[in-house]
């Protein structure tokens, strides 16, 4: 079952800020059939204007990872961590028992990133962030697992969330493809980033979506160059 959704069918919010279109019910969107796909809770497509941003806010027991698609989001939060990730790369606050973030855009340019909202196995635990550099060569023509909250995944250099899920990306040159099986039971969802790509032959372009279930493998082919991000949760 693939549940294709274009990006003009996402609930969105338009401030002279921010530009966010979402793929589940959030805010003051809600759409029964969409509040969310297993695990998976939130996935927001924003466009963030220059020197602006989200300011202190709190969260707890979410596990939120932000995807840049373009330009950079700095980072500070209530547990004294400060960074700045740049496009292509990801950032994970574990939320836990509870903490105050800030998202900005301090860049001349506007800032695209998703912004992925992963429910926890458990309630509590102490709050982290942290973020990774996943060079886009680096995972040309292949599938590399940028979030994880499996052992293996994270040896390998994967940022830790609190549950059995993965978030992963690739990028794709016209007639390359990627595999990936998906387990019985499990949830996936896809999302195009950038250009145009087929994902068990359902095409989707920049920035639709598609929930994926009962699978037993999806197979993305680009059409174009494309930029694919990945999400298996239970």
């Amino acid at each position: 079952m693939i549940e294709k959704r274009t990006f003009d069918s996402l609930g969105r919010h338009d401030a002279d800020w921010l530009a966010a279109r979402y793929h589940f019910s959030f805010a003051g969107y809600h759409e029964p059939s969409r509040v969310q796909w297993g695990a998976l809770r939130v996935w927001n497509d924003d466009t963030i204007q220059p020197k602006t941003g989200f300011p202190p806010h709190p969260h707890s027991d979410m596990e939120i990872i932000t995807y840049v698609r373009s330009g950079a989001i700095t980072h500070e939060d209530s547990l004294g961590n400060k960074g700045r990730t740049i496009a292509g790369d990801v950032q994970v606050m574990s939320a836990g028992s509870g903490v105050t973030h800030a998202e900005y855009n301090l860049e001349d340019e506007a800032t695209t990133i998703y912004q992925i909202w992963i429910i926890p196995k458990t309630r509590g635990g102490k709050p982290f962030w942290g973020s990774a550099a996943f060079p886009k060569g680096e995972r040309s023509g292949s599938l590399v697992t940028l979030a994880s909250g499996f052992a293996d995944d994270q040896a390998e250099g994967a940022l830790p969330i609190r549950q059995d899920a993965r978030v992963l990306a690739a990028t794709l040159q016209p007639g390359q493809s990627v595999d990936y099986p998906i387990e019985p039971g499990r949830h996936a969802y896809i999302a195009v980033a950038k250009g145009q790509a087929r994902v068990n032959g359902v095409e989707l372009r920049a920035r639709d979506g598609a929930a994926i279930k009962d699978e037993q493998r999806i197979r993305v082919e680009a059409d174009a160059d494309a930029e694919i991000v990945l999400v298996d949760a239970p």
